[in-house]
């Protein structure tokens, strides 16, 4: 509702009706012990408050629960009250303080200007402050700000408090899978601690992967804890949870504001409280070990590889047909022990062959594997079919290859070496106007560092060039080498999969055996057929 709209109905409003419409607002603190008995004190304080006014008539009492006053953006009964204001149905909000309105100054401020422009006023009782009044902002802005200070020392405090409370052992937390947290200490929930037990039995003894035991407990029927349910993220959380071999570690997150109570996870802004050996462990700490050693041996082996290294350059480009998800990679191992890289179809990892599940729902996939080499193989033959003029193309490269690598860097050397004869001379004429007096100490030392400049670059061209010169002299063979490797390039050879996921839009594979394959910028499909392989 618009300002002057408001307006005008409550001047009609006021010549029919003379009582105020009067709200009133409470919060109990997050702090408060005793917060049932303290939030109904509260209501009937102000409903009695406003009965006794004669001019006033109660219309609601607004009250939010043991949320804390330091943003508004959670506190449903005020934002609430604050549209009931801005629509016309009251004029005058009681609070007991600041501090339970709001202990953030722009807050405090930003709403209570806002509500003046639709007439509201806010009396802050226990301030003596009321809105409507002249001086009321200059008041407000100083106690507000009064409250937000002490808001933040509160904070220190708590924060404080709980750190010796960590230091001591007490744990602050949730209850998880195999443990339950009460009063600060951790107890064993065998119902839990068995699945804790299979997944890290799975994972180390039966060498299964986060995948496929995610999707063993999904067909199981065993439910999570919190999540949706089980995933690969989950079960690596649980690989990776210290608390399972005896530990903790606490401070994992923390509130860098205390204004907007915003967590962010603890990447060493704020010391870490780490207990060895606290509590009775689920998992036996070598067990323990041996997996996470298992998770970060393969975080080791992809360390320094590409964003998209050779494992996983067909990523997203192979699509199946059936279901319509993307192939990944495995690795597998024949019957002779030799391992070979295969690309399965994601619905199939995860849920296996189509079946039923326990809960009457079809799941699973039928798409088959392929062998990389495979992949490979099939986008050679589809180059070799490609329509090309392959002798000119051949013809054109090497004539550009031979240009580029005949440059003579003989010339570009004596150039740089007679610039930098020429940039000496012009430094020792810029020392003899010093000294003459026809330059002052400034201009001599800019010009000096923008000549030492110079010729710092042209060396330095001039080392890069020597460098190049060995290179040069290899010329021949090097040559030989590029004409072998791009005419191998243009008629198809068989080649690393970086070549052919440049070409590859998408390989669909089809539920007949086919593979369909579509390259970039071209609308021609080329169509093959494959057999599983057992």
């Amino acid at each position: 509702m618009s300002i002057d709209k408001y307006k005008a109905l409550n001047q009609k409003r006021v010549m029919q009706h003379a009582k105020k419409r009067v709200a009133a607002y409470c919060r109990v603190s997050t702090e408060c012990e005793d917060q049932v008995n303290s939030f109904e004190s509260q209501c009937l304080f102000f409903k009695q408050y406003i009965e006794h006014n004669p001019d006033w008539e109660l219309y609601e009492i607004f009250a939010d629960s043991g949320i804390s006053g330091t943003n508004t953006k959670k506190r449903k009964e005020f934002n609430r009250m604050i549209a009931c204001a801005k629509s016309g149905q009251l004029d005058l909000i009681l609070t007991k303080e600041i501090s339970r309105f709001a202990r953030n100054t722009l807050d405090s401020i930003y709403y209570t200007r806002d509500l003046k422009k639709y007439g509201v006023g806010v009396i802050f009782m226990n301030d003596n402050i009321n809105t409507l009044d002249g001086d009321a902002e200059l008041r407000l802005s100083i106690m507000a700000s009064i409250a937000q200070e002490e808001s933040r020392r509160t904070s220190e405090r708590v924060k404080w408090g709980q750190k010796r409370q960590m230091e001591q052992g007490v744990v602050f937390g949730r209850s998880m899978l195999g443990y339950d947290i009460k009063n600060g200490k951790m107890y064993i929930n065998e119902e839990g601690a068995t699945i804790v037990r299979l997944i890290f039995h799975k994972f180390v003894n039966e060498k299964k992967g986060a995948y496929v035991i995610a999707r063993e407990l999904r067909e199981a029927g065993i439910a999570p804890m919190r999540a949706n349910e089980w995933n690969s993220t989950v079960i690596l959380r649980i690989i990776r949870n210290e608390k399972y071999c005896g530990d903790l570690v606490q401070k994992k997150t923390y509130t860098p504001d205390f204004l907007s109570h915003e967590k962010k996870m603890n990447h060493g802004e704020e010391e870490f409280v780490i207990i060895k050996d606290h509590h009775m462990p689920i998992i036996p700490r070598d067990l323990f070990d041996k997996a996470n050693d298992i998770l970060n041996e393969k975080s080791h082996s992809q360390k320094g590889k590409a964003k998209y290294s050779n494992r996983y350059l067909f990523s997203g480009k192979i699509k199946c047909g059936i279901c319509g998800a993307s192939y990944v990679a495995r690795y597998k191992t024949r019957k002779d022990g030799s391992k070979y890289k295969a690309w399965s179809c994601l619905t199939r990892v995860k849920n296996g062959s189509p079946h039923i599940d326990k809960a009457g729902n079809q799941t699973g996939c039928s798409g088959i594997s392929i062998h990389n080499e495979e992949a490979l193989y099939i986008m050679y033959l589809t180059c070799k079919q490609l329509d090309i003029e392959r002798e000119k193309i051949l013809y054109l490269l090497i004539k550009i290859i031979d240009k580029v690598c005949s440059m003579d860097r003989e010339d570009c050397h004596n150039i740089w070496a007679e610039q930098i004869e020429t940039t000496k001379k012009k430094y020792m004429n810029l020392i003899e106007l010093y000294t003459s007096g026809d330059i002052d100490r400034k201009e001599f030392i800019a010009f000096k560092e923008k000549y030492y400049a110079q010729i710092k670059e042209l060396k330095s061209n001039i080392e890069k060039s020597e460098k190049q010169s060995d290179l040069m002299k290899k010329q021949k063979n090097l040559m030989e080498n590029i004409k072998n490797i791009v005419d191998e390039l243009i008629n198809g050879v068989l080649y690393e999969d970086e070549f052919y996921a440049d070409l590859l839009d998408k390989m669909v594979v089809d539920e007949q055996n086919t593979i369909d394959v579509y390259l970039k910028g071209n609308s021609f499909k080329w169509h093959y057929i494959i057999k599983e392989k057992c």
